[in-house]
């Protein structure tokens, strides 16, 4: 009898447990998630609006005028993205620590020092009178939002704080924040200082890190530095410092193909940026309509408009152009400051108060130079000399968002050009296509034109005689119409031919994905939207293609390495999640990496030339070894085996793509949470890039965005892009979308069926 009650009480307490479990599950979900049906009255809204959404959380907001439409994004952004939108504008404001700590201060000191903060708001003083008004009816709807006293996301009951009300330079901060990203010249000048400082020569840093080849494709068919002194403690430690939203050049893919190529007689557009892979995503799905004004396309998340997309006259798509807007300055120290043309300059000083967590506040002295700030301040190093930045994001009058607000409205490619020169920075690839079939490329923004002898490879003296001496005129930007080729490519490649008469930088991205699409669209006289989903889906490595002759030249040491080299040569170089070969490749190709470790200090896996030049030809880094560069090659394949173990595992096992927190990753209990990870094929040089930590496999780069546009049938171009719309972990779209992003499906480019509608309504 007893025994029996005792069961039932516990049966009771287990049932309660569950309850009170569920119970207060769905109590914090009901108290994080916003509300995304029914009315919402909003002041400053000057008439009614609807944000509609769709069974994958698609978002279609229509207003009366463009202010409300705009007014009405900032409401549906900050109700999926809030989290999101507030470590942006933290992260470029440099007040990370003052809700996550110590473990903050050094990135919010290299922000603080970089002073991106303070160029957004001079950004917002340079915009018109009409793009400022949309910006800040953008801002204002986020601040209604904020003054309903909303549900907000888990991040901010975890760490404790409510957002404030937001100001324009929240929102352009984080355009700032993604030139800083695309803007790579800065740690590969370092980079180059760094091996200068080992005591290496420009001969043989030209060799470890070779020039774009003469024979690769280029967009435009047809148109010796002075290194410094270098000091390589101060070059590492300006390298650790770097901020994590860093990715390199690595940056995306798009084309546009002429009538006459495509089956459906318009003309076919594709684009597929690639960044660092986030959980929530960096783009936000959405189509925003007013009278007189119609697109639909990628958003992000703080910024009014669309970035790539489409409206109802003309489509277009971005990859980052990787021009060198970037300088490094050794300056020449002197009582009272530097010496510039002739002369001693005071240093101009600002003191940065940054608050921290649980800490008194940290005061941080920033020296401002002609050129910029004095970058090296954020490291100590005693007795190095000063490094100044010149970047051009950090000069006045940047215009930028005012060339993306204007372009959603064109109709023409002379309209789209029109609003291309407000552009400033990051410098991207822009291809064009419209209704009547035109096909185009620019390539717009600030490029500076540097003096013959400075290519902007290595720092040079910040003494007047190196600095810019201006910018490349508009009208000779890169540009193509219509050529006679039928398409263009873009790839992060170079853009334009060795005649073009002004240098855009030195630092390019392999070949090998422009090739791929190239050729993929050479291989058919005719394309539609599926074998433009098949190129952009593409996985076959060149990388692989170009490895081939040192795969065939290899003489495995043992039986197995025999038999898997047997495997590669009969392989098609297709590196899909399934593909075992893929594994083996890949892992043999990142110990051959490691030849110049002893040189550098890292391995170089990003640098297949040097590699392969290498392997066939010889180098020195092998005769440093004692071995020859194919033995070497041979040792790397038995390496490779042993690190994968006695059974390898399939690619996509191996090569997980990982879409981290970039707060919530530390902890793993936490980040088991707000983490998601999927199997993905692909390496760093195919269509569908897949790029990965050699240390690991894991990928954190890839696809961020595919869209597809048939501009002969609009309404049946696709978009797509990871995890999902809403950036709250509890929404049931916080990673809905991420299956179909893997399997390579799309959804349809606009709003589906819908779901749930949201009427706003004006109030005081």
């Amino acid at each position: 009898m007893l025994w029996r009650l005792f069961k039932y009480l516990v049966g009771f307490l287990v049932v309660l447990v569950l309850l009170l479990l569920v119970g207060g599950y769905y109590y914090v979900k009901t108290a994080t998630l916003p509300r995304t049906s029914g009315r919402l009255v909003l002041a400053g809204l000057s008439a009614t609006a609807e944000v509609k959404r769709d069974a994958h959380g698609v978002i279609r907001i229509e207003a009366q005028s463009l202010t409300d439409l705009f007014f009405a994004q900032g409401v549906a952004h900050a109700q999926e993205r809030l989290w999101q939108m507030e470590f942006q504008r933290r992260l470029g404001a440099g007040r990370l620590a003052e809700v996550l700590g110590p473990a903050a201060l050094e990135t919010d000191k290299f922000m603080r020092t970089l002073g991106v903060y303070r160029a957004a708001r001079a950004a917002y003083r340079a915009l018109s009178p009409e793009i400022r008004d949309q910006l800040d009816a953008y801002v204002a709807g986020v601040n209604a939002y904020l003054k309903t006293n909303p549900p907000l996301p888990l991040e901010f009951r975890l760490l404790g704080f409510r957002p404030e009300p937001w100001r324009p330079e929240d929102a352009l901060v984080w355009a700032k924040l993604m030139s800083w990203e695309l803007s790579h010249n800065y740690d590969a000048e370092l980079k180059r200082y760094r091996l200068l400082a080992r005591g290496l020569t420009k001969e043989r840093i030209n060799e470890l890190l070779p020039p774009y080849p003469e024979d690769a494709p280029t967009v435009v068919r047809s148109v010796a530095a002075w290194p410094a002194p270098a000091d390589g403690t101060l070059a590492e430690g300006l390298l650790r410092a770097l901020p994590e939203v860093r990715v390199g050049l690595e940056a995306s893919n798009n084309w546009v193909i002429a009538p006459e190529r495509s089956a459906t007689g318009g003309a076919l557009l594709a684009n597929d940026p690639h960044l660092r892979l986030t959980a929530p995503s960096i783009w936000i799905l959405m189509e925003l309509k007013a009278p007189g004004f119609h697109a639909v396309g990628a958003s992000f998340p703080g910024l009014p408009g669309i970035v790539i997309g489409r409206n109802d006259h003309v489509a277009w798509g971005v990859t980052n152009l990787g021009a060198d807007v970037q300088d490094l300055y050794v300056l020449v120290e002197a009582e009272g400051g530097y010496r510039y043309r002739g002369e001693v300059r005071p240093y101009r000083v600002r003191e940065e108060v940054i608050r921290v967590k649980g800490r008194s506040p940290v005061k941080l002295r920033v020296r401002e130079t002609v050129y910029g700030p004095v970058i090296s301040d954020v490291v100590e190093v005693p007795g190095a000399r000063p490094l100044a930045l010149r970047w051009v994001s950090l000069d006045d009058g940047d215009t930028t968002l005012e060339a993306f607000l204007r372009l959603q409205r064109a109709r023409s490619f002379e309209e789209f050009l029109a609003a291309l020169r407000y552009y400033v920075a990051p410098s991207q690839n822009f291809v064009y296509a419209d209704r009547t079939g035109k096909i185009a490329y620019v390539a717009p923004g600030r490029i500076p034109i540097r003096k013959p002898g400075h290519s902007g490879a290595y720092p040079v003296p910040g003494t007047g005689e190196w600095d810019w001496q201006g910018w490349i005129p508009f009208e000779e930007l890169p540009r193509v119409e219509d050529p006679p080729e039928g398409y263009i490519v873009t790839a992060n490649n170079k853009p334009v031919p060795k005649d073009y008469p002004y240098l855009l930088g030195v630092d390019w991205a392999e070949p090998f994905r422009a090739e791929r699409i190239e050729a993929l669209i050479r291989s058919r006289p005719r394309h539609d939207l599926e074998s433009l989903k098949a190129i952009q889906l593409d996985e076959v490595s060149l990388l692989y293609r170009a490895f081939r002759p040192v795969l065939e030249r290899l003489r495995p040491k043992s039986e197995r390495a025999r038999a898997w080299q047997k495997r590669l040569l009969a392989w098609d170089g297709d590196t899909r999640a399934k593909s075992e070969e893929a594994s083996v490749f890949e892992a043999w190709y990142t110990e051959l990496s490691r030849l110049p470790e002893a040189e550098v200090g890292e391995r170089y896996w990003d640098e297949p030339r040097y590699l392969l030049r290498a392997m066939l030809e010889g180098d020195a880094a092998c005769t440093a070894r004692g071995v020859e560069c194919m033995e070497f090659a041979a040792d790397a394949l038995e390496a490779a085996l042993k690190r994968l173990g006695e059974v390898v595992p399939p690619w996509g096992q191996l090569h997980p793509a990982v879409f981290a927190h970039p707060v919530m990753s530390h902890d793993p209990r936490v980040r088991r949470v707000f983490e998601r990870s999927i199997a993905r094929g692909g390496d760093r040089y195919t269509v569908n890039v897949g790029i990965y930590r050699p240390e690991d496999f894991r990928m954190f780069w890839g696809p961020s965005y595919r869209q597809l546009v048939d501009l002969a049938h609009p309404e049946e171009s696709r978009f797509v892009h990871p995890m999902g719309q809403s950036g709250n972990v509890l929404s049931r779209h916080y990673a809905d979308l991420l299956p179909l992003w893997a399997r390579g499906e799309y959804l349809p480019m606009g709003l589906g069926e819908v779901k749930e509608r949201l009427v706003l309504e004006p109030g005081r």
